[in-house]
């Protein structure tokens, strides 16, 4: 099933948030998708009663869309090859195993589940592959009906047939499994409801699904879909197994060695575009030298067949920094929108107050935009803005600098009375213009700038670094500055 214009899906289960393995396989498929001028199918697969939720179906898309992806056909924007929710296609599930059963690929089994545990033990005892053993088989139709004229309900099985099956994975190349290694899987459960390895071919045929891109974990599960596929008599997609994510330690990713969910690290604060850059790099290099580029550039050069076989390794570390990146390019004006939301989360400032001194927050933004790499970040940078002069709490590197000078508060009483004369109208005049001036006063009075600059920090951030000493000045305004310096004064002289 190939054309020139593809047809590519993610299938996402709604059971729990989105996982960031998950999030780049929609970031693979869309991009291939869109380079391809081809379609991109978004479809639920909720056949787990008990553990889909709504809930989760609506955090996926509004993951995916907060990423910058999008989908041409899907159960919220509709389609001609829908519906695109599992739930809503059981009759064509059972309409097609009737047929399988119809033609002999299917067959019922009425094996109890303590008969199968006990095969599985057995097996395993021996050392074997734990699989079916075909016990109902061979079962006559009279039989058949008996059994279930007693009330017994049975599963459908697929007949696998002897040989060997081979698929074309435009990442590993051919790809053959014996079909001893497959046994004769449930496609129906005795409940009625289908299975995943059979409704996924029903519906990938019936979307006209061209390329199949997913996860690695999924490679065992291709020759049973292999074999649906050549039983109906529809052509094989093509399919791509990406490698695993796995954590620093080489093993697959769990909670243990990163965050596993999209939201995650959107709600932690990463930027999308950094988001998404990071997740290009997990199995694919745009051309092995550049780490940063956008989706633009992703689109433009992604090909299935350039992706590694073996597995990436999400290394945190190396993700914060790509986020420090996207946010040092990024405008004052949208980090400030971006920010705004921990802002009002960490209690700072509420929305309302970030509109009415939006040219001020966006200031404050600008002086921290080098220093910091998540969103979530900026609240912790910025809260000595907030706290009141008796309330800053001075860190202790930053207090043992200021105390390096036995005359800091002295020295902070003087610089105090000259600063003060240094304000118009509430302002700083220009916050460079002032730290000439301070360097200046220094200078006449034969004094290091530390003797100065630490004790200044220290009572105006409580810090021992951060961002420029007089743009923070020109952020505070001259009550608060000249109150924050005069009492930090009295502290540095009063305590011991």
């Amino acid at each position: 099933m190939t054309s020139l214009r593809p047809r590519l899906r993610f299938a996402p289960s709604p059971t729990g948030q989105l996982h960031i393995g998950g999030a780049r396989t929609a970031l693979f498929n869309w991009a291939f998708a869109r380079r391809m001028g081809g379609s991109m199918v978004l479809r639920i697969e909720d056949t787990d009663p008990t553990r889909s939720k709504k809930e989760y179906e609506v955090a996926i898309l509004d993951g995916l869309k907060r990423m910058g992806m999008d989908w041409d056909e899907g159960p919220d924007v509709g389609g001609d090859l829908g519906p695109y929710r599992q739930t809503e296609r059981y009759d064509r599930y059972l309409e097609v195993a009737a047929g399988l059963q119809e033609a002999g690929w299917g067959y019922p089994c009425f094996c109890s589940s303590e008969r199968l545990a006990e095969l599985r033990e057995g097996q395993m005892a021996n050392k074997q592959n734990p699989r079916y053993d075909g016990h109902c088989k061979a079962l006559t139709k009279q039989e058949v009906d008996e059994k279930i004229a007693a009330g017994e309900k049975p599963t459908l099985r697929f007949r696998v047939p002897e040989g060997q099956t081979t698929f074309k994975d435009l990442i590993r190349g051919d790809v053959t499994f014996q079909n001893t290694e497959v046994d004769d899987w449930i496609m129906v459960r005795a409940d009625g409801n289908p299975t995943y390895n059979f409704v996924v071919v029903v519906d990938d045929s019936d979307m006209q699904i061209s390329h199949v891109m997913r996860g690695e974990e999924h490679l065992t599960n291709t020759p049973k879909q292999v074999l649906v596929f050549k039983a109906l008599g529809l052509d094989v997609p093509l399919y791509a197994h990406l490698p695993l994510m796995l954590g620093k330690d080489g093993k697959k990713l769990s909670k243990r060695t990163g965050d596993t969910a999209l939201q995650d690290y959107l709600d932690n604060g990463y930027p999308p575009e950094a988001v998404l850059n990071f997740l290009c790099l997990q199995g694919w290099a745009l051309d092995g030298e550049n780490d940063l580029f956008s989706i633009d550039e992703l689109v433009k050069n992604f090909a299935p067949e350039s992706v590694a076989k073996g597995g990436s390794i999400l290394d945190p570390d190396k993700f914060k920094w790509m986020a420090g990146e996207y946010i040092r390019r990024d405008s004052v004006e949208r980090l400030a929108e971006r920010c705004a939301p921990f802002m009002v989360a960490a209690g700072l400032m509420t929305a309302e107050e970030i509109e009415s001194r939006q040219d001020w927050y966006e200031q404050a933004v600008r002086v921290e935009q080098e220093r910091f790499s998540l969103y979530s970040e900026l609240p912790g940078r910025l809260a000595y803005l907030f706290a009141a002069d008796a309330e800053l709490e001075w860190d202790k590197k930053a207090e043992k600098n200021a105390r390096k000078h036995v005359e800091g508060a002295e020295t902070l009483g003087q610089f105090a009375a000259w600063l003060e004369t240094q304000f118009v109208d509430g302002n700083i005049v220009d916050a460079g213009a002032l730290g000439q001036g301070a360097k200046q006063w220094l200078a006449d009075r034969e004094l290091k700038i530390p003797a100065l600059f630490q004790p200044l920090r220290c009572v105006l951030t409580g810090a021992a670094g951060g961002a420029d000493l007089f743009e923070i000045i020109a952020l505070m305004g001259r009550e608060m500055t000249m109150a924050r310096v005069l009492s930090g004064a009295d502290r540095l002289a009063a305590e011991v």
